[in-house]
């Protein structure tokens, strides 16, 4: 049997199986149970949040003999045929490869059509900032006016790349980046369903990973449970992400507080002998810095920094050695090198420059 991705397999298909958007699916069945849909919306927010899933379930939702407090039943005959990818009902639309004025106008000329078996046809425009200038024209006027049957949905990473004509005539959804809680709590249940081993420490890295994307969550998660063959532990899981274990880059920045030239340039020879990423480590450096910020300058630290007791006490002691406007000086000098490192010529180079510079208390000027 072929395997499927971790991320498709767990596809959310009701509302309540979305993590992290109840502002959007409570309001959503809100407008299905009190017959308020309607006929134009905008999903906006970053990659993997849940825009097109929740498009797909709405979708479904709408058409719904049997709707269960505005979510799809998956039991009627609707349901049933709209589960299927081929539904003449629900039309989605790559925005990125079908962006010219002639597929819009398609769209037009196929709208007129009644949907067939159900009460509303759906078209989900994904990445829809990619259309051109004529395709937003020509969507406009259907935009504006369409058929009571049919709704549209669209999809974009980049709203700021909208035509403010557009824009008025939606209404906007604005998808949050998941907490790392909830993206653990959704590992737990998945690793369980998959009958994969893990601990605590590794679900954290993960989840961190991920960066408030559900799919690349569960992406990283697929690759590091095939690494592992079903058993993830933290040491395995850091070798196959490539990011650093909490203990080296707190001993690391003990060495940038304590100003040790030697030390800071041998470690970074032992961790490029060791087969770590410098541009990883690099990344790393600049939230390690904001981590110890989080810990020095707010009230409940680990409620934002989630770590294991150990690892917190760990940088609770560390922070208290730095001033905060060292650590935001650290900030500025790590992030600025994690976006010049694609550009390095040599990254090792630059990691040690930008290290020299952030210990001894001035940046590296620039020509």
């Amino acid at each position: 049997m072929n395997h499927i991705a971790l991320y498709r397999k767990y596809r959310p298909k009701t509302f309540e199986e979305v993590i992290g958007q109840e502002h959007i699916t409570k309001t959503l069945q809100n407008q299905i149970i009190n017959g308020q849909i309607g006929h134009a919306y905008l999903f906006t927010g970053s990659r993997g949040t849940g825009k097109t899933s929740v498009a797909k379930i709405f979708a479904k939702s709408v058409n719904c003999l049997n709707p269960n407090h505005g979510s799809a039943c998956g039991e009627c005959e609707n349901c049933k045929r709209l589960e299927k990818e081929n539904d003449i009902n629900i039309i989605e639309i790559d925005a990125a490869s079908n962006n010219k004025v002639d597929d819009i106008r398609e769209i037009r000329d196929k709208v007129k059509f009644m949907p067939v078996g159900a009460k509303y046809k759906v078209y989900i425009i994904d990445e829809v900032h990619m259309l051109s200038d004529s395709a937003f024209n020509a969507l406009l006027k259907t935009l504006e006016e369409p058929p009571a049957y049919v709704i549209f949905v669209l999809a974009t990473t980049e709203v700021h790349k909208l035509p403010q004509t557009i824009l008025s005539r939606c209404i906007r959804f604005d998808f949050r980046l998941v907490s790392t809680e909830n993206l653990i709590k959704q590992l737990v249940k998945v690793f369980d369903k998959e009958d994969i081993k893990y601990d605590d420490e590794s679900l954290k890295i993960i989840a961190s990973a991920g960066e408030g994307s559900v799919r690349d969550t569960l992406s990283i998660a697929d690759s590091i449970a095939s690494y592992c063959q079903g058993d993830i532990t933290k040491e395995k899981t850091l070798s196959v992400l490539g990011t650093t274990d909490h203990r080296l880059i707190v001993d690391f920045f003990d060495k940038i507080q304590d100003k040790d030239v030697g030390a800071v340039l041998s470690k970074i020879d032992e961790i490029e002998k060791d087969g770590k990423n410098l541009a990883v480590f690099a990344k790393d450096l600049s939230k390690h810095a904001r981590n110890l910020l989080v810990c020095k300058s707010c009230e409940n630290p680990n409620e934002i920094l989630n770590f294991t007791d150990e690892i917190f006490e760990l940088y609770k002691q560390q922070a208290e050695k730095f001033e905060e406007k060292d650590l935001i000086r650290y900030m500025q000098v790590f992030s600025s090198a994690e976006s010049e490192i694609r550009y390095a010529l040599s990254v090792r180079l630059l990691l040690e420059t930008t290290c020299l510079s952030a210990m001894l208390g001035y940046e590296v000027k620039k020509n």
